[in-house]
């Protein structure tokens, strides 16, 4: 007799999960950004014994960014996931109350290990993100995830620097204390009726040409963040009470608003929109004075993008998890080409500020950045479509109801005189089928599919899927005779 599954069951069993997977994210990431990686804690505890801590932060993102790309390596289950969060999170309250004391060698060896540490956690969290969240509801768990620990982040940072940095510390092991708490009532296994997904299974699309443009654009655009760091966060220290609280804020705001755009709204438009405010924002810092209006500009402008980006690339990440079994291994792939991007702006930043005072360099290299954004992002956007068929950011074509959707692929197949052959090639490509999906469903040969394609680009006029997916999606079926 089979097992009656209760629907409801089901439903919070994903909501407690998700729920407490957000939670343990928010509080181990607020952790990581306010302590080692480029923390203002670390820095306000630095301050207070006259350390110059770059050297240590630099050795921080380094080892960060080994333990974000090893971690997919020796943790295979959601099990080891969590054995591994507990013990990161009990090494880094021993860790971090190091740093109350005198400085001394433990400090750099604890913040190398425990950085080490972080990353592989925070990769191994794919396990939860995949397991309790469905694949389109990931933007928002992502977005929430970011949100939560960054206003955390703001408030230890205010702490540290506006009261005392042994309050910081104390606020840290506090948020250690309750991630540890909330770590240890994660679940050990995926739901019961959680199978592998389709994708997983019969692995249609390897992910590993999308997820390497993904990683070159997030290297690529994080440079600035790298360079922020070091070139823009220093020329307005001075504005102290200032910065200690509104640095993030409008990168809260951003992914507030872009979590909650109604559901019809192009995202890929906001992603150009991103690019202009980075460049504006470079602009600004070149040719503003540094006082507080001028900070407020180029905070807004930068951080700003930072948000929509990293909202962008987080979400992608998390819906490329379906694609492979171990989602440690992906996630931390993903998250590794962030922390390069920024280690490599770091130390652009670095090099610059000591030969260029003036900062016209940091300008012009980030405008520089801002054009390869612009080549890169189109070629990025095709690979991701022809992987992720209904992604936020990606295509409208998924909002559609299925009456419409099949209302829209028949006019296209009248209009434009398309065979039955034609059509059923049409509706699977937009299914996300692939060309060699697609001849062994229709029993012929990969190279008979190919030009059956390149017929139906032909007479649609298009040249790829991603303008397929376009041409079905417009608006009324007047668009598809121009």
């Amino acid at each position: 007799m089979t097992d009656y599954i209760n629907p409801k069951q089901i439903i919070s069993v994903t909501l407690d999960g998700r729920i407490l997977s957000i939670i343990v994210f928010s509080l181990f990431f607020s952790w990581i950004l306010a302590f080692p990686f480029e923390g203002q804690v670390l820095y306000a505890v630095s301050a207070q014994y006259n350390i110059d801590p770059h050297s240590m932060v630099f050795g921080s993102i380094a080892a960060h960014l080994i333990g974000l790309v090893s971690s997919g390596l020796v943790i295979k289950s959601i099990k080891a996931a969590k054995r591994l969060m507990l013990g990161t999170v009990v090494l880094c309250i021993a860790g971090t109350s190091a740093f109350f004391f005198i400085p001394s060698f433990i400090w750099n060896i604890s913040l190398w290990a425990l950085s080490f540490l972080a990353g592989g956690c925070v990769a191994a969290w794919g396990f939860y993100l995949k397991a309790f969240t469905p694949t389109k509801q990931r933007i928002k768990t992502t977005a929430d995830g970011l949100i939560y620990s960054n206003i955390l982040m703001i408030l230890m940072n205010t702490v540290a620097i506006q009261l005392s940095p042994t309050g910081g510390l104390a606020m840290l092991l506090f948020i250690l204390a309750a991630a540890l708490f909330f770590v240890a009532r994660l679940p050990e296994s995926a739901p019961a009726y959680k199978q592998p997904s389709a994708k997983e299974e019969s692995k249609p699309v390897s992910p590993f040409k999308p997820l390497a443009f993904l990683c070159l654009f997030i290297i690529v655009i994080t440079i600035n963040s790298g360079l922020m760091y070091q070139v823009i966060n220093p020329a307005f220290a001075h504005h102290e009470w200032l910065v200690s609280w509104y640095w993030a804020v409008p990168y809260v705001f951003a992914l507030y608003v872009m979590k909650n755009l109604p559901a019809r709204t192009s995202r890929a438009y906001i992603l150009y929109v991103g690019i202009a405010m980075i460049g504006f924002a470079f602009i600004a810092f070149m040719a503003l004075d540094r006082s507080v209006a001028s900070y407020l500009v180029v905070d807004t402008l930068m951080l700003g993008a930072c948000g929509v980006y990293d909202l962008f690339w987080w979400s992608i990440l998390g819906e490329m998890l379906d694609f492979g079994k171990n989602p440690a291994r992906i996630l931390g792939v993903g998250l590794a080409a962030n922390v390069l991007g920024v280690l490599l702006g770091g130390m652009i930043g670095n090099e610059i500020i000591a030969s260029d005072p003036q900062t016209l360099k940091t300008s012009v290299l980030a405008l520089v950045v801002v054009f390869v954004i612009l080549i890169i992002l189109p070629l990025l956007h095709r690979q991701l479509s022809m992987l992720l068929d209904n992604h936020a950011y990606l295509t409208l074509f998924s909002d559609k109801s299925q009456e419409k959707r099949i209302e829209a692929v028949k006019s296209v197949v009248q209009i434009n005189q398309l065979t039955e052959r034609e059509s059923e090639i049409v509706g699977l490509l937009l299914r996300g089928r692939t060309y060699k999906m697609i001849a062994s469903e229709l029993f012929v040969s990969e190279n008979t599919v190919k030009t059956h394609i390149k017929n139906i680009y032909s007479k649609l006029n298009i040249q790829s899927k991603a303008q397929l997916i376009n041409l079905i999606s417009g608006n009324d079926s007047s668009s598809l005779y121009q």
